[in-house]
């Protein structure tokens, strides 16, 4: 097992890519607290995924845009896992299709404060944590294409999302003395909640897939698969990186179009 005896804390680990994470890295030995922000049935089935794979799992609602919420559920955690070894920063939220001359103040707030200061937030905690343990440990945060690629009509979701990339890369150096590593993944068009509306819509799914060079969406298990390497000794020579995962959707030199991720 790639991760006995490890502790994990998954944000948005109620559903899709979140949920597939905590699954596969019990199955790999590890205990998870799982971090929920409203889907509470979502996060009790993660909780039997868990349990099921004989490791224990921890329920913790919060809103990780929310600093002194953060604080509270990393307290819980490390009280009750006692510490904590791997960080996975998954939550995220969506963005309208609004122009940026249209947009209201409070929905870019949302965005910026969830998909933004969420994974900072977050990855403060964490590090700070680390460092009265002694060092070590592994954030890996999850992205999305939208990093790379223009997202009109979702300005603030792709400002995020770069912002994302860049919060990688600065803190794998400022860390790196004390052996915390720090990643990041991209993913592009996975099939969770997220994006079901779009693949469950033929012409919508169809146009997507027309930009995909590998013509399907992602499943969450292949993410989660990226994100547990990073996590484990077999990635311990990486840090500071972004992992696209998009089947060739970035390689379409500008020809893809719309939402991705």
């Amino acid at each position: 097992m790639k991760l006995q005896g490890k502790r994990v804390l998954v944000t948005g680990a109620d559903s899709g890519i979140g949920q597939a994470i905590a699954a596969l890295f019990a199955q790999e030995g590890a205990d998870i607290a799982i971090v929920y922000h409203t889907d509470r049935a979502g996060a009790g089935a993660t909780q039997r995924l868990v349990e099921q794979a004989g490791r224990r799992a921890l329920v913790m609602q919060g809103d990780v845009g929310d600093a002194a919420s953060v604080t509270r559920f990393f307290q819980q955690a490390c009280a009750t896992l006692g510490g904590l070894d791997v960080l996975v920063n998954n939550a995220g939220v969506g963005a309208s299709q609004a122009n940026v001359a249209d947009l209201d103040d409070a929905e870019v707030q949302a965005v910026l404060k969830t998909d933004l200061l969420g994974p900072l937030y977050c990855c403060r905690a964490f590090v700070r944590h680390r460092h009265e343990s002694g060092g070590g440990g592994r954030i890996v945060n999850v992205s999305s294409v939208a990093q790379h690629l223009p997202t009109p009509g979702s300005a603030p979701y792709g400002m995020a999302k770069a912002g994302v990339g860049s919060l990688t890369r600065s803190l794998s150096r400022e860390v790196a003395p004390e052996r915390i590593k720090v990643n990041n993944i991209a993913p592009g068009l996975i099939e969770t909640p997220m994006t079901a509306s779009r693949l469950q819509d033929p012409k919508q799914r169809d146009q997507s897939f027309s930009v995909i060079p590998w013509h399907r969406a992602g499943q969450p298990e292949e993410i989660a698969r990226v994100a547990l390497f990073l996590s484990s000794d077999d990635g311990d020579y990486v840090t500071g990186q972004t992992w696209t995962i998009d089947g060739g959707l970035t390689m379409q030199w500008g020809g893809a179009r719309g939402r991705w991720g």
